[in-house]
């Protein structure tokens, strides 16, 4: 079944006897949020018949296109680091059927809340310099008339990065609701009200949850944004490049991606399990954001550039700052079940192999990153549609670490 099914049939139910608006309303808050758990980084179990080969490389191959076909991907780049070792790259179709670049490990994608990752290893490199303090709160790092009630007041940094602020996926209000319905139809960017400093508007009357658990917030990103720009007078490119796109040759990575060489040949976003009422591989419009938006969503990147970036999370580099920043991101800040919430990232304890990873939706794009510090491997999955099955990374990677186990016993 949809994993939407059960909130459309919810809404019809509600429509009957509450109304046109509210029910919209209704609508849109079960869909965003069940954003954050509609998500499925596990493989079905009827695709695991496609991991049994004795050969990796045959494993990718199999599992991968046979995901391409069900869900009518037209591009997908994969890289891996095998036991601390050389890059190896996956290449699987095309950018888009129009112009038909093949996808290579060159191949620009955006990368949607990735970008999150990124921004968190910025501020922690901030913290370690002595500009902003873990406790620093929003009423120390906003502006003395913004309107903030006594719970937004008390929200810390650290909240922020964790997703422990109680603060929502995003806005919900009428302005939202339009913008998300058009989206559903149109595939055209909802999320203009972050953007733009009308996300301050929320904290006027925010109440803090009773208890503080991870909550995913887009919106506490875009405040991180905001707070870079009008605390530091600086923005995340310009950060983000000095601390880490620079240091870790990461020539074809940006938050302003028109400004890459490879930008023209991107891989072109597709519909998938959403845009809900596009057919399923169809183009989508890109999203662009300008604004606090561009901390938490905007980042553009290829499987090259993230597998180097995935390697320094591995392997120390010879840059002290980005060790210790990289180092912190695996620290559990609340642990539920098997999952940690991590800064941005999150680690899950599977049949005794720890994943740190992340994921990203975008537009037309789904992408993945983890790594598995203890065996020395780690992952890149980049798709351009916008599937919330993004199992393909920690299935692979489960499959090499129990593949290393076999050879070599302990």
């Amino acid at each position: 079944m949809d994993p939407l099914t059960p909130l459309f049939a919810r809404f019809a139910s509600a429509f009957r006897y509450h109304g046109y608006r509210l029910c919209l309303l209704l609508f849109a808050t079960l869909i965003l949020s069940a954003c954050g758990t509609l998500s499925q980084t596990s493989a079905p179990v009827g695709d695991r018949v496609y991991l049994s080969h004795d050969a990796f490389h045959e494993n990718v191959e199999d599992l991968v296109r046979h995901y391409m076909q069900r869900k009518q991907v037209s591009g997908i780049s994969i890289g891996l680091i095998q036991r601390g070792g050389p890059a190896t790259f996956y290449s699987f179709g095309v950018t888009d059927d129009v112009h038909r670049y093949p996808v290579t490990p060159d191949t620009l994608f955006a990368l949607g809340s990735l970008s999150k990752g990124v921004t968190a290893e910025v501020i922690i490199q901030l913290v370690n310099q002595g500009k902003l303090h873990w406790n620093d709160t929003l009423k120390d790092l906003l502006p003395n008339n913004v309107p903030l009630s006594v719970d937004a007041r008390r929200i810390t940094l650290l909240q922020l990065v964790t997703h422990t602020s109680g603060l929502p996926r995003q806005d919900m209000d009428l302005p939202m609701l339009r913008q998300f319905m058009r989206y559903l139809s149109s595939g055209e960017n909802f999320y203009g009200n972050l953007d733009s400093d009308y996300v301050l508007r929320y904290l006027a009357h925010f109440s803090a949850p009773a208890v503080r658990v991870p909550v995913y917030s887009n919106l506490g990103y875009a405040l991180i944004g905001y707070i870079l720009k009008q605390r530091l007078h600086q923005d995340i490119e310009s950060l983000a490049a000095t601390f880490i796109f620079q240091p870790l040759k990461m020539t074809q990575t940006s938050f302003q991606p028109l400004t890459l060489s490879g930008f023209p040949q991107r891989a072109l976003g597709h519909a998938g399990d959403q845009p809900k009422f596009i057919a399923r591989g169809n183009l989508t419009p890109d999203w662009h954001f300008c604004g606090n938006m561009v901390a938490a969503a905007s980042l553009y990147s290829t499987s090259r550039d993230l597998l180097a970036y995935l390697r320094a999370h591995l392997q120390p580099t010879n840059n002290l700052s980005l060790n210790q920043a990289f180092a912190a991101i695996t620290h559990p800040w609340y642990q539920r079940g098997n999952q940690a919430q991590n800064m941005a990232w999150v680690t899950d304890n599977l049949a005794g192999q720890k994943i740190t990873y992340q994921v990203g939706y975008i537009g037309g794009y789904s992408s993945f990153i983890g790594f598995d510090k203890k065996n020395g491997n780690a992952i890149v999955v980049l798709q351009n549609a916008f599937n919330w099955s993004n199992y393909l990374g920690i299935a692979l990677l489960m499959d090499l670490a129990n593949k290393e186990s076999v050879k070599s016993p302990q």
